[in-house]
């Protein structure tokens, strides 16, 4: 397949706003915030997948850019959730979170941006092409 004929700035302008998009067994919402930040809800499908989300939790946050056209995602916040629990020592540190931006250092989700417009996006991960829909316009009127 190949890449997006956009700039790596003209894929983060184009992906700003709240996007929508399913995989085999989620359905996804993201949001891309201006100041490079975003805000995402994992939904699991799959009957069998339910436990998982019970655990982890669905509402998700981090950091994301564009480099080499390609979408990278550095969680920063899990959910709360029963593994996300706060330790009271001089900081309230939560563990989940911690071991997010510890692994998200080292391990960043990674997209491949195959085309890109003002509405649609087709990206690519490792296992499957992912088809998404802008439903909302982040241009405050």
């Amino acid at each position: 397949m190949n890449t997006s004929k956009h700039s790596d700035l003209e894929i983060e302008i184009l992906l700003l706003g709240k996007w929508r998009f399913n995989t085999g067994s989620e359905k996804i919402t993201i949001e891309f915030k201006d100041d490079m930040t975003y805000e995402q809800t994992r939904i699991q499908t799959l009957l069998l997948s339910k436990p998982k989300e019970l655990l982890t939790g669905n509402k998700f946050t981090g950091v994301w850019y564009v480099s080499q056209k390609k979408l990278y995602l550095n969680v920063k916040t899990m959910p709360k959730s029963f593994f996300n629990f706060k330790v009271p020592l001089v900081f309230k540190i939560s563990i989940a979170d911690m071991v997010a931006t510890l692994g998200s250092v080292f391990v960043a989700e990674m997209y491949e941006v195959i085309r890109i417009n003002s509405s649609n996006f087709l990206i690519k991960d490792k296992e499957q092409s992912i088809l998404g829909t802008k439903i909302n316009n982040p241009m405050k009127y």
